[in-house]
């Protein structure tokens, strides 16, 4: 069973405690350290590395739900702990595997690094488009939880990105430049408007106009500027 690396990040010392004595229980957890909030959380992010982040959601500073919104796609998995269940929906829209509603007891924690051994264990089998969370997205009056290797390829529009998968669209208020970051390394900007899963381009074809086409395993084809030509050939070359 791969070894966990945990950080807690709350602002108070009991909640901090509790977490500390129960995970000293498990025996694969091997290092803890403790965040006093988001700011030093971030901190001790640059510094060190992770799997785990137990955090919770109002702190003074930077609260838990900005935090992680800030991280990038390949972050510790994460488990929000608070106090008030009515960020539940923020909190898997910030792709977290569980949410522990204080006062929490052994058995529900139990649960919780459960589920976190299940997701570690599944996201280091993945590739690189697999192992990124999957996106949570609000539509009309459903949450879709889109898997990150279903999307092939992604366009800007204004303020919203378009995630384009073999069957369907989905509409994600999020610029492209972060959606870049959370989906990680099988995505590539081919495009100041576009993002294409590596692993789905079957051929590039130039259009006559200086610029390129990329065609997908879909049919689908997306926009290739001359600016990201030569790092679509590079990238391809050593996938």
């Amino acid at each position: 069973m791969p070894e966990l690396r945990v950080l807690i990040v709350d602002d108070e010392r009991p909640a901090r405690d509790k977490l500390r004595r129960l995970l000293a229980t498990q025996s694969d957890v091997t290092y803890v350290a403790e965040a006093r909030d988001g700011l030093d959380a971030l901190a001790k992010l640059a510094q060190e590395k992770f799997d785990v982040l137990f955090l919770d959601i109002q702190m003074p500073e930077l609260d838990g739900v900005s935090l992680a919104q800030q991280l990038p796609a390949s972050a510790p998995l994460l488990v929000f702990v608070t106090a008030f269940d009515q960020f539940a929906i923020q909190a898997f829209d910030a792709n977290a595997i569980d949410y522990l509603l204080k006062p929490y007891d052994d058995d529900r924690f139990l649960k919780a690094i459960t589920k976190l051994r299940k997701a570690r264990l599944q996201y280091d089998s993945r590739s690189p488009a697999e192992a990124v969370a999957p996106i949570v997205i609000r539509e009309r009056n459903a949450v879709i939880v889109l898997p990150a290797h279903e999307v092939h390829w992604v366009e800007a529009a204004d303020n919203y990105v378009l995630l384009h998968t073999s069957a369907s669209s989905h509409m994600l208020r999020q610029t492209l430049a972060t959606t870049a970051q959370r989906l990680g390394s099988a995505f590539v900007r081919c495009h100041r408007s576009y993002l294409v899963r590596l692993d789905q381009i079957t051929r590039l074809e130039n259009n006559g106009r200086g610029d390129s086409d990329l065609c997908l395993q879909s049919g689908a084809r997306v926009p290739c500027s001359r600016q990201y030509r030569d790092d679509i050939m590079f990238a391809l070359a050593q996938s």
